[in-house]
């Protein structure tokens, strides 16, 4: 089976009965802040919270009777393995699921609560393949992959269709890029719908396997990325024959970047997102003086992020934003210190959420003591007038931020 448009019409129009038509919406916040329209496609709200859904159901409604009885069995950590657990279970197909041994609980459990079998073996997805062809060949089921195969990218193509329909007057998409198939499958459906329309790639820097073969660079692997649903080392051959057929440029972004982004869809549009959509967010943010004058169009890929990791970036985003900062005073140690410093971090309307008192460490000299206090405060600014009012009072202070 060749993917090209029809394909995806085609797989459109079959798993639409069983698939959410996600809204696009418009991003109203981030829009001002980068001062062009964008509008996000929300497939974090899909079946399982990811587009992989879409094309784990093509892939399933094309099996035979035969097939279905004998079952399926998939290789994957996240989205795909509980897009195929989820449509499986619905259709009454047999799932067997192989996931890395160091695959967190929770998804290991989600997947499991879809009705579908889950073997831990590998270190990682890449280690996974090869056994879960061997099972497959092993008890006859179908192999369904993630990104490797025409059915399913022209599955996860339909989104495009949809945000065409929804936005007709999109300038620009963007799309994260990990195994390839997302993109693949939409730049066809959106150049089928709207030559004109840009296609830019979006990948963690850390694995950023298509780009440079798109680009006849050199690839980067180094270490773990928030973008795990991305981290993909071998790409789809036959998906970056199309990425560079179709697709207009591709861009990467830093951890840090990425990072960043997610917490602007959570703070902004009150969006949560996982890594592999902060990066298509973290480009956006970079090209913001390219993209100006355009209709942006953003896929929230999927929406699910560890809940200890996210409380974790919630948290460095307000140390970021200097929403939460640490204060350290050298003061004396006499009655009343600390009441004093309560009482002109209040006057100045930031808020104390945390507090240190430390007598005994030799830092400092017998007589006095050292203080930290965390505060809650609107902004830097806020911050910088608030250490401005407590040196005015006499103490002194310093801030991790730096802001004085």
């Amino acid at each position: 089976m060749t993917l090209d448009p029809q394909l995806i019409r085609d797989t459109y129009a079959a798993i639409g009965p069983a698939t959410m038509r996600t809204p696009t919406v418009y991003a109203a916040r981030l829009s001002l802040q980068l001062g062009f329209d964008l509008y996000l496609k929300l497939e974090n709200l899909q079946h399982t919270n990811a587009f992989k859904a879409r094309g784990a159901l093509a892939k399933l409604l094309t099996l035979t009777a035969a097939q279905k009885t004998a079952g399926v069995i998939a290789c994957s950590a996240g989205n795909h393995a509980q897009g195929v657990a989820y449509h499986a279970h619905r259709l009454g197909i047999p799932a067997v699921i192989v996931m890395p041994e160091g695959t967190p609980f929770n998804k290991v459990k989600r997947t499991k609560d879809f009705g579908a079998d889950v073997v831990l073996h590998g270190k990682d997805f890449d280690e996974g393949v090869q056994f879960t062809h061997d099972m497959a060949a092993e008890k006859g089921m179908t192999f369904v992959h993630p990104f490797d195969d025409p059915v399913v990218v022209a599955g996860q193509g339909t989104v495009a269709l949809e945000m065409l329909e929804q936005e007709p007057d999109l300038d620009c998409i963007v799309v994260p890029i990990g195994g390839g198939g997302l993109i693949a499958g939409m730049a066809v459906a959106a150049k089928s719908v709207k030559p004109d329309v840009l296609v830019i790639g979006a990948q963690a820097a850390n694995f950023d396997a298509v780009k440079a073969a798109f680009d006849g660079g050199e690839t980067h692997f180094d270490g773990a990325t928030l973008a795990e649903g991305i981290a993909v080392r071998a790409p789809g051959a036959a998906n970056v024959a199309v990425i560079k057929a179709f697709v207009d440029r591709i861009e990467t972004a830093t951890e840090q970047e990425i990072e960043a982004a997610v917490f602007d869809l959570l703070s902004h549009e009150k969006i949560v997102a996982e890594g592999a959509a902060g990066a298509g967010l973290a480009v956006i943010e970079r090209l913001a003086p390219e993209l100006q004058g355009m209709k942006v169009g953003l896929v929230v890929c999927g929406g699910n992020i560890d809940s200890r990791l996210l409380s974790t970036l919630i948290l460095r985003g307000l140390v970021r934003d200097g929403r939460i900062t640490r204060l350290t005073f050298e003061i004396d140690d006499t009655p009343g210190q600390l009441s004093d410093i309560s009482r002109i971090i209040g006057d100045a309307g930031a808020n104390v959420i945390e507090v240190i008192h430390q007598r005994m460490m030799q830092s400092v000299s017998l007589k006095q003591a050292e203080l930290e206090i965390v505060i809650e405060a609107r902004d830097q600014q806020h911050v910088a007038e608030t250490i401005a009012e407590l040196r005015a009072a006499g103490f002194r202070v310093r801030a991790d931020s730096e802001i004085t």
